[in-house]
């Protein structure tokens, strides 16, 4: 590879190499308890559009958020992407449920085990990256995202969510390799606080 190749495959990495935004079924994207019912599918964006704050989702009578996000093809998620909404109405807690035929609601919320509990980053001016156990999200058809707990317990806001990971083709070619992080998202732990505020701009994605 030559430096020049080098130089663009670095200034990639971390971004669309993994981005699964092109397989979010963007269209069907709906939501809960929103101020704006219409805006659940706003918060779903390119990468190079997540630092904007003009477009977001808030939640409405109360600072709880559901969001059901499908996949137009089989997924392995790798980590979750997140920018959201700071002080007052920066939620602090996520529950994610994997492959609900329907979205959960709130009282399936109150009984379902979710797959993952995420204690949020409070305070965070960017996108920070939230590693996932793989094993626990491979053949991925959509997930619900249940959002709580905001720091004032009225609104939550949501601006950005993304994920990395790989599209699980039946035509990939048997002897190709799928790549799985051995040091960091297939090994650790369940993300109940992330240590390194710095996630968001680590490098993941090879």
């Amino acid at each position: 590879m030559s430096s020049q190749d080098s130089s663009v495959a670095s200034s990639l990495a971390g971004t669309d190499i993994a981005n699964l935004y092109g397989v979010i079924d963007k269209d069907k994207v709906h939501g809960l308890n929103l101020a704006v019912p219409e805006d659940a599918q706003k918060v779903i964006k390119p990468w190079d559009e997540r630092e904007d704050v003009m477009a977001f989702a808030e939640s409405g009578v109360d600072d709880q958020i559901v969001l059901h996000i499908p996949f137009t093809q089989l997924v392995r998620i790798k980590s979750v992407m997140l920018k959201l909404g700071r002080g007052e109405v920066a939620p602090r807690h996520l529950r994610i449920y994997a492959n609900r035929p329907t979205i959960v609601d709130f009282a399936d919320a109150e009984t379902l085990k979710p797959h993952l509990n995420i204690s949020l980053l409070e305070g965070e001016p960017g996108v920070i990256e939230y590693p996932l156990r793989v094993a626990a999200f491979t053949s991925i058809t959509s997930l619900s995202l249940f959002f709580s707990e905001s720091v004032g317990e009225e609104v939550s806001r949501i601006y950005y969510i993304g994920f990395k990971g790989d599209m699980k083709s039946p035509h990939r070619d048997a002897n190709s390799k799928l790549e799985v992080p051995t040091s960091n998202a297939a090994d650790a732990p369940l993300v109940d606080k992330v240590a390194e505020k710095t996630a968001g701009q680590q490098t993941t994605a090879r």
